[in-house]
């Protein structure tokens, strides 16, 4: 198709959402003017004849233009491209889009999926053009001097963490790896440290003293086979026996003596409160406890929470309290303080936070902490890598540095 005859981005758009209505399995029925014309090859046929083979393979460029990441993944189970979704009805492909985002059906059909979508069909329009697509910019890219350039000590460069999001052009050479960890300059009250990024999943935590847990006000666990954090910590904290079978819900019972001991039966504990447990199973990869912070407060009617920036920040000012009282029974004990703390981006799941407010709402209280002099070995965890692009130039604005040091 020439420039001159270039779609237009709503009409490309209104048909991808036709193609969404239906499926992919269904092509063949649906009128779909503009996507065929764009999927015919010069001088093959009229643009009005029914090619839904070349439609969909128009389509699964499209998609994989978009660069991977949640983006392209929500793509695909909404138009029914993943595998094994060919053939889902509607409101199953939006669901599991959804779980993409962890957010509930609703507030995905009204917010995300249209973002989505218009990603898609941005994508055709470039394809429509004989430009190059590109996936959606998340950050800036680096200088093209350092592109590819690693750091002295043979890690991949920080600027790996922009991943296929930063640059559209096909390589010969595989990109490298986005290092997993990321030590970070920040600065508050006057006072200068580090933080460590972690970019993967949280069962993966190694030699961490605590690692925070979000839950909500009636302290009920996810069930372990979920992908939360909470559900993954349940999971890892398990004892098995060496047939996999379950012998202990170690994190589960815990917590659930806690709230027997001081929670009201029935009742629900105040937003921003903090129930420490032990790590079971975990303890063998350095993890000694799990600080469970009720920020979320579930929507009375629906399986949707409610987490306020407020609670988060009260969540996390208890857990510094709660380590100070642990360190001091620790010393009387003989045993050695807890130093190091690892903390997720609390409500940015099911909760509905946007992973800055979260970060907002976190740092306010990590911030008030380290002005007055805490010395901790602070961490943080994100498991997709736009998330960690985000985080990452938020913590460095708190030192004013525009990039984070190479971590191990």
């Amino acid at each position: 198709m020439s420039p001159t005859q270039l779609p237009d981005h709503g009409a490309v758009l209104a048909e991808v959402r036709e193609v969404r209505r239906a499926g992919i399995v269904r092509l063949r029925e649906l009128r779909l003017p503009v996507l065929t014309g764009m999927s015919a090859s010069p001088g093959e046929g009229s643009p009005g004849e029914p090619r839904f083979p070349a439609v969909e393979r128009l389509l699964r460029t499209a998609v994989a233009a978009i660069g991977g990441g949640t983006l392209q993944e929500a793509a695909e189970f909404s138009l029914g491209l993943a595998q094994g979704t060919r053939d889902w009805p509607p409101a199953d492909r939006r669901r599991r889009a959804a779980q993409v985002y962890g957010v509930s059906v609703e507030r995905f059909r009204k917010n995300q999926e249209l973002m989505v979508l218009g990603q898609v069909a941005e994508q055709l329009v470039r394809l429509a053009s004989g430009a190059p697509a590109q996936p959606p910019a998340t950050g800036a890219a680096a200088p093209a001097s350092d592109a590819g350039t690693a750091p002295a000590d043979g890690s991949a460069p920080a600027s790996a963490l922009t991943s296929a999001s930063a640059t559209s052009e096909p390589s010969a050479r595989p990109r490298p790896l986005a290092p997993s960890h990321h030590r970070i300059p920040v600065r508050a009250g006057g006072h200068g440290g580090h933080v460590t990024l972690h970019v993967h999943a949280v069962d993966l935590l190694r030699d961490i003293d605590v690692v925070v847990s979000p839950s909500n006000t009636h302290l009920a666990l996810p069930e372990p086979y979920k992908s939360s954090v909470a559900a993954s910590l349940r999971r890892a904290g398990a004892v098995r026996d060496p047939a996999g079978r379950l012998v202990e819900d170690s994190v589960r019972d815990e917590l659930r003596a806690w709230s027997d001991r001081f929670a009201a039966p029935g009742l629900s504990v105040a937003p921003g409160t903090v129930a420490p447990t032990g790590a079971g199973a975990l303890a063998w990869q350095g993890i000694r406890r799990i600080f469970h912070a009720a920020v979320a407060v579930p929507r009375p009617g629906t399986n949707d929470y409610d987490v306020q920036p407020a609670d988060v920040t009260r969540a996390v000012t208890r857990v510094f309290a709660l380590l100070a009282e642990e360190n001091g029974r620790s010393a009387d004990a003989g045993l050695p303080p807890l130093r190091s703390l690892c903390l997720p981006l609390l409500g940015a799941g099911r909760g509905g936070l946007t992973p800055a407010v979260s970060f907002a709402a976190v740092w306010a209280a990590v911030e008030a902490e380290l002005a007055r002099g805490g010395d901790w070995d602070l961490h943080f965890l994100v498991r997709r890598p736009e998330r960690a692009l985000l985080v990452a130039e938020l913590l460095a604005s708190t030192d004013g540095a525009p990039t984070e040091e190479p971590g191990p």
